[in-house]
């Protein structure tokens, strides 16, 4: 014996509005959920589907899709918004420009590649290997790792404690 989807009907044989969204109200919650980002914007977007559906309600004729006529008003209803979206603009006495960069000097700029250099250097070998194709080459941890033969964790590890020597270094305290 099979359980009806919904427990109450109106007289034509149909369910209630009512019944219908309280069997599937928690499941079309979710899909709202899904197409908004916040718990309030899907809340509004089911309200405003379902406000679709209740005026529309007499007028489905096969109520075994209701779900996706629902479905549907929400997606309707989402993109609708989604089109409607306003981009505000203020007015203001001054334009918002971000605060220029002041440039660094290219010497400047030279002496901390060379300091950067001689502190990669005294690495360990191993480290060094690791921080230069990592960094230097641009490989991750994986192709760094099938290069020198190690394992990933190898090189996380490795590259961690190297990284935690070049902030120490006392070349580069000062080059900063």
């Amino acid at each position: 014996m099979t359980t009806p989807v919904c427990t109450t009907a109106s007289s034509a044989g149909f369910p209630t509005f009512t019944s219908y969204l309280r069997d599937r109200g928690p499941a079309l919650m979710r899909t709202a959920r899904s197409l908004t980002a916040s718990h309030c914007d899907a809340e509004d977007l089911l309200q405003t589907a379902l406000t679709k559906t209740y005026l529309a309600w007499e007028g489905i004729e096969d109520h075994r899709a209701l779900d996706g006529y629902v479905r549907r008003a929400l997606l309707n209803t989402r993109t609708s918004q989604w089109r409607k979206r306003r981009i505000d603009e203020f007015i203001c006495a001054e334009l918002p420009e971000p605060e220029p960069v002041p440039a660094t000097d290219p010497a400047e700029r030279q002496m901390l590649r060379d300091a950067m250099w001689r502190a990669v250097l005294r690495l360990p070998a191993r480290q060094r290997a690791m921080v230069v194709l990592r960094y230097y080459e641009d490989l991750s941890e994986a192709q760094t790792a099938e290069v020198l033969g190690v394992s990933v964790g190898t090189v996380k590890s490795a590259v961690s404690r190297a990284l935690g020597k070049l902030r120490e270094d006392p070349e580069l305290l000062h080059a900063r």
